[in-house]
């Protein structure tokens, strides 16, 4: 009878997952992704077009870029007379990308055409994000990190604020990052080139994902590392060239509006709980904060840095659309750490790993309760109210192609068939309407705030509806 073996217990190591290649995966599987994405895509668009539909703009954005694409649909330069009679865009932010959104608007000429195409683009973010999950953590685990992705709070508050340019930019950087993980660098330096045609900043944004991949080709392939430094150098030459020459040169006053955010800041330390706080939620409820281990969240360094840098407090928190383009870097920095992290020796660790992506994703559910998605389950988001539909019979009234000053309620409603002004920014031009929205009675005296406005004309009520009132000029005098 032989000997009994003597059984030692070995400890514990965790392994990655082993996948078919991307080609040999059932079409099903390589079909999720588009899924979510198609799903999200109708999540964002019933809460932004919602938000509009109840006259809720939150901005005077949506109003400036809808005169911008509608100025490109008809061939003519940028102009956004809410930023000043006759003022070009392109001396304010450089977002010549925007114009690829005119030949959609000359089709459907209205500003929920650019919410839309808004809620496609955030949506078709998750497309990569959930690629590279599942490539690298396996479909279940992949799939969990692009719905907690699709369902976070960044991109959730960006479909939020009406419209920005940044939607461009959320899915060039998702698709990059894709590539960079796919041990395709050049495809990760072609898909973020772009940028710098998205906003003037996001070309430091372009030179940090090109150092990224030099720094992965270091040692195995000097042309690419090559290839990388030269477009990082690009991208710095990119941002440079267009804050001192480009932006001023579309100005009369020349010069960049947004120095001065910088040059007022003050410490950086002031507003040092706001900042610490955005950056407890963007590496906390996301990636648990093992988004720290991975090079790829020095992405997010250029967008972080001129935030907190600035000044202006708006630009510290988690509200508004500034968070958005740190999204996708925070979620495919946590899917680059997380293969290695599971290779630990510590059980304890391993077992954490294995279980974070049903985690963050758990956790973008339950905070999206009081988040914008959230609405999905009001019943009200989907009907228009009585008042609203009350209020556009009144802005109807004001005929194609008038000269219109407005504050922020009437904007959007205006700008896809008249010239419209920002309220008390006219410089010089004496409208034939003024609408307002005066809900509250904030303007007691309408008729004599107008007068006060533009002493020379004469206006009176042309009607009121819903908190909103119009007037119109009773004399010729004026632009």
């Amino acid at each position: 009878m032989p000997a009994p073996t003597l059984q030692v217990s070995q400890p514990h190591i965790p392994t990655p997952v082993a996948h078919p290649p991307e080609d040999r995966r059932p079409a099903r599987a390589r079909g999720e992704p588009w899924v979510l994405a198609a799903v999200l895509f109708a999540a964002y668009t019933v809460v932004s077009v919602g938000r509009y539909r109840h006259m809720a703009t939150l901005s005077w954005d949506l109003g400036i870029f809808e005169q911008v694409v509608r100025a490109y649909a008809r061939l003519r330069a940028p102009v956004s007379d809410l930023k000043g009679p006759g003022f070009d865009i392109l001396g304010d932010h450089f977002s010549p990308v925007t114009a690829l959104l005119a030949p959609l608007y000359r089709l459907f000429p209205s500003p929920v055409t650019l919410l839309v195409a808004q809620a496609a683009l955030f949506a078709l973010s998750a497309v990569p994000v959930t690629r590279a999950a599942a490539r690298l953590l396996g479909r279940r685990r992949g799939l969990a990190l692009g719905l907690a992705y699709g369902l976070s709070w960044g991109i959730q508050r960006a479909v939020d604020f009406d419209f920005h340019e940044i939607c461009f930019a959320v899915p060039l950087i998702a698709f990059s990052l894709e590539a960079l993980l796919a041990r395709r660098p050049r495809a990760a330096l072609w898909w973020a080139l772009p940028l710098v045609l998205v906003k003037e900043d996001l070309g430091l944004t372009l030179a940090a994902i090109a150092l990224v991949v030099a720094w992965r080709a270091r040692g195995s392939s000097p042309q690419t590392v090559r290839y990388a430094l030269g477009v990082a150098v690009f991208g710095v030459a990119a941002t440079v060239l267009v804050l001192t020459l480009v932006i001023p040169s579309f100005k009369t006053s020349g010069g960049y509006d947004y120095w001065n955010k910088v040059s007022d800041a003050g410490s950086p330390f002031d507003g040092i709980g706001t900042k610490l706080r955005t950056l407890a939620w963007l590496l906390i409820p996301t990636s648990g904060l093992l988004a720290l281990r991975s090079p790829l969240l020095l992405v997010a360094l250029p967008t972080l840095g001129w935030r907190f840098l600035s000044g202006d407090e708006h630009y510290w928190g988690t509200d508004w659309h500034y968070s958005a383009v740190v999204m996708p870097v925070v979620f495919l920095a946590l899917t680059d750490a997380l293969p290695a992290v599971r290779r630990s020796t510590r059980a304890w660790l391993g077992s954490y790993v294995a279980q974070l992506p049903a985690a963050v994703a758990a956790a973008a559910l339950a905070l999206t309760t009081s988040l914008p998605l959230a609405q999905l389950t009001e019943a009200e988001i989907y009907r228009k109210p009585d008042a609203v539909s009350g209020v556009e019979r009144l802005l109807a009234r004001i005929p194609d192609d008038a000269t219109v000053e407005a504050n922020i309620g009437p904007i959007s409603r205006l700008t896809s068939r008249c010239r419209v002004f920002w309220l008390g920014g006219t410089q010089g031009v004496t409208p034939e309407y003024i609408a307002l929205e005066n809900i509250g009675d904030k303007y007691r005296d309408p008729v004599g705030y107008a007068r006060q406005l533009h002493p020379l004309a004469e206006y009176a009520v042309a009607g009121e509806a819903g908190g909103y009132v119009v007037l119109q000029r009773r004399t010729a005098t004026g632009g």
